[in-house]
């Protein structure tokens, strides 16, 4: 038993530092190309400081390490029993009677510690770094300063004012309207029971708009029965009043379907949220289940690769196997990318399009490694 604790310790800990090792240096390689694109961005203005597109690439990199951690996990575990057999450590454990089972049971178990710790702290903590960094991308490289916010309560929408409302208002123009509605009819953006705040410099309220319909059309917002209250005057109804904005249909379907931005915990609530409110939350959906998924479909990266690893070692062995690597990883990531794109569009399930490449590797490496330990 002593023995057998202190091979799993040893061969958990081996593969704990490849994994460490290689995802570190992927990221590092990505952070330093990114850096660089967001340098090449900022160049374009001259009001963003280097430390801020440095401290933006950080930001950044969460986003990058989750759709990393499935290659990091495969082409460690590859590394891992590659080096035990190439020190003829497998050869001594199975001449030893241990089974192919008990000295993958170590880094099935890392792999599985590492599937729980990604969905239930990097996800979390990362989609609120990745959110900071589009807010930051929006202000000072796009130079957008329109925020979007769904909620049961409807629609908010916060943009500035660029031109006119009403004549004389000037000071207007100068600040910004504050837009609810209370029900959405995708997917003309059809808005209504619409109420839009206007607020001119300093944060000082203007006049209140209520409308009983709205529609986005290029470059503005149609307002229909539209009932104007300004401070210390009488409402003034009208058949219909304009907004103009530079938002577009495009603009404010993308702000929702950024599901790396949506914690975990918070998934659910934020799916029901758009359900109720009349938004296709397909993607959501997956995106869902596709990190309920991801402690299975670690654990099958780990028996893709024990499968093609822990083979006798041939000549060439090394530059064979980062080669079956590559493949395997490019295959995966293909067919779970075309899946996923399948459920978002609602032609599949999204729970099928989620769970299909964890449980379709699952059960090809256990089979494997049945073949393997019965061969």
């Amino acid at each position: 038993m002593k023995v057998t604790m202190t091979l799993s310790r040893y061969m958990a800990r081996t593969y704990v530092m490849n994994m460490l090792f290689l995802l570190f240096a992927l990221l590092g390689v990505i952070y330093l190309f990114d850096t660089v694109e967001l340098i090449r961005r900022a160049s374009k203005s001259d009001s963003v400081p280097l430390g801020l597109v440095l401290q933006m690439g950080l930001l950044k990199l969460p986003e990058v390490g989750q759709i990393l951690f499935p290659f990091a996990v495969l082409f460690s575990a590859m590394l891992t029993f590659w080096q035990f057999n190439r020190h003829s450590e497998l050869v001594v454990l199975r001449s030893s009677g241990f089974s192919v089972w008990q000295f993958l049971m170590p880094v099935v178990a890392v792999a599985l510690c590492v599937g729980f710790l990604q969905v239930g702290v990097v996800n979390p903590v990362g989609s609120l770094l990745v959110e900071k960094y589009e807010r930051l991308e929006k202000e000072y490289l796009e130079k957008q300063d329109s925020q979007i916010a769904l909620f049961k309560e409807g629609l908010w929408l916060r943009q500035s004012t660029d031109g006119h409302i009403l004549e004389g208002e000037d000071d207007v123009q100068k600040g910004y309207v504050i837009l609810h509605a209370r029900k959405v009819k995708p997917p003309h953006w059809g808005l209504s029971q619409v109420s839009v705040f206007y607020f001119g410099q300093n944060d000082a309220f203007r006049m209140r708009v209520d409308a009983k319909s709205a529609s986005l059309e290029p470059g503005r917002w149609v307002f229909q029965d539209v009932a104007i209250h300004r401070p210390g005057f009488m409402k003034i109804s009208k058949p219909e009043t304009v907004l103009p904005t530079t938002l577009t249909i495009e603009d404010i379907e993308e702000s929702f379907s950024s599901a790396e931005t949506v914690a975990f915990w918070a998934l659910p609530g934020h799916i029901e949220t758009l359900e109720q409110t009349g938004f296709d939350a397909s993607r959501l959906r997956v995106y869902f289940h596709s990190l309920l998924s991801q402690p299975l479909f670690f654990v099958a990266m780990v028996l893709l690769a024990a499968s093609v690893s822990i083979r006798p070692p041939r000549m060439g062995g090394g530059l064979m196997l980062f080669a079956v690597g590559v493949f395997i990883g490019f295959v995966v990531f293909f067919v779970s990318s075309y899946l996923q794109a399948l459920g978002s569009s609602n032609q599949i399930p999204p729970i099928l399009a989620a769970w299909s490449p964890s449980i379709v590797c699952f059960l090809y490496g256990v089979s494997a490694m049945i073949h393997l330990e019965d061969g």
